[in-house]
């Protein structure tokens, strides 16, 4: 291969991603502007809901710690050459995992409970997430059918046992689990006025940076990704290792709906159905699966999230106002990669 086809080759994959998100904000402008609004004044609420005050930091910030563990929830299997997007579902169990597992433990030393709580709803999304990667490796199963069918099953399972048996009798309107014991909850972080969700998720974030970049787990991980078959001529078990990087997938968002019980909610109860779970996959697919990138990216979704409030105040514009914007940048997304695609094939020509 010439030596300017791999630097064409990382600017592609650079600047696609960009023109796609500026030819969504053209077509978001002209759908405001169809609805009788200044695509502008638009725009600087967006930025101002976002990132205009430190409230508006702090509602991004917060945003922003979920939606980083469920980027890496898509980018992690990526890496092994799969496509799964039903961190919805395990986010969501994840969440009810961390909200039941210390309920017998009440009045115990907080520190212990809420990383029993983390590591329980780690658990619980890496094994559902588990599920699709077995499917996959010993069944055929596509496994982005099956992690999205697995999502509306986790979800429907969650509904079930939280206004069933797991529901705390005492809330009415808005069915939930027993609350956590409040010394349980996540701590603030210093001078940022932000959970410490979000110092896990950047944590692990990082983690999975070097781990995918500098060690032999993430260059095994990139074999099999490439060709299975090379992978199992050089003695890799391809099956294990596919299962197991689903299993730490999932387990990132258990993780992140743990963390929205034990630093927000302080319950399982429908909050959690809000759709991280389908933004994280538009967070890794922006980021191109690369952990530090899904960081920013988590923080641009975080704040355009953030922003949705401040647009309803304003210019009495609905809240699905900004999941039309988002939509918009996906499907735009997945244009720039059918053209990126259609451009490799031909250099190989």
């Amino acid at each position: 291969m010439p030596s300017g086809q791999p630097r064409t080759a990382a600017q592609l994959s650079v600047a696609l991603p960009v023109l796609a998100v500026l030819l969504a904000s053209a077509v978001f402008a002209a759908f405001v502007a169809l609805y009788g609004q200044n695509p502008f004044t638009v725009f600087g609420l967006i930025v101002q809901g976002g990132f205009g005050s430190s409230f508006a930091w702090q509602d991004t910030l917060s945003r922003a710690a979920p939606l980083i563990l469920v980027g890496l929830a898509v980018a992690i299997p990526a890496q092994a050459g799969l496509v799964i997007i039903g961190g919805e579902g395990a986010l969501v169990l994840g969440g009810l995992a961390g909200a039941v597992v210390t309920l017998p433990f009440a009045g115990a030393h907080a520190f212990p409970m809420q990383v029993t709580m983390l590591a329980a709803g780690a658990l619980a999304g890496g094994l559902w997430f588990g599920l699709a990667a077995v499917l996959r490796q010993y069944r055929g199963v596509n496994e982005t059918i099956s992690s999205l069918l697995l999502s509306y099953i986790g979800i429907a399972i969650f509904h079930h046992l939280t206004e069933g048996l797991l529901r705390d009798p005492a809330s009415l309107d808005k069915p939930s689990t027993h609350p956590i014991d409040p010394s349980y909850m996540l701590p603030m972080l210093p001078g940022v006025g932000v959970h410490a969700g979000l110092a896990v998720s950047l944590a692990l974030a990082i983690i999975a940076h070097v781990v995918l970049r500098y060690t032999r787990w993430g260059f095994g991980l990139r074999v099999v990704g490439g060709s299975a078959r090379v992978a199992r001529m050089v003695g890799l078990a391809v099956n294990r290792w596919v299962i197991g990087a689903t299993f730490v997938a999932g387990g990132m968002a258990g993780v992140a709906g743990a963390i929205e019980v034990a630093a927000v909610q302080g319950t399982a109860n429908s909050s959690l159905i809000v759709g991280y779970g389908y933004s994280g996959i538009l967070v890794a697919f922006l980021a191109r699966h690369q952990p530090l990138a899904i960081v920013a990216v988590a923080l641009l979704i975080g704040g355009m999230q953030a922003s949705a409030s401040l647009l309803q105040r304003r210019l009495e514009l609905p809240d699905a106002t900004m999941l039309v914007f988002q939509g918009l940048i996906f499907v735009c997304v997945l244009v720039a990669d059918a053209i990126a695609q259609q451009l490799r094939e031909n250099t190989r020509r």
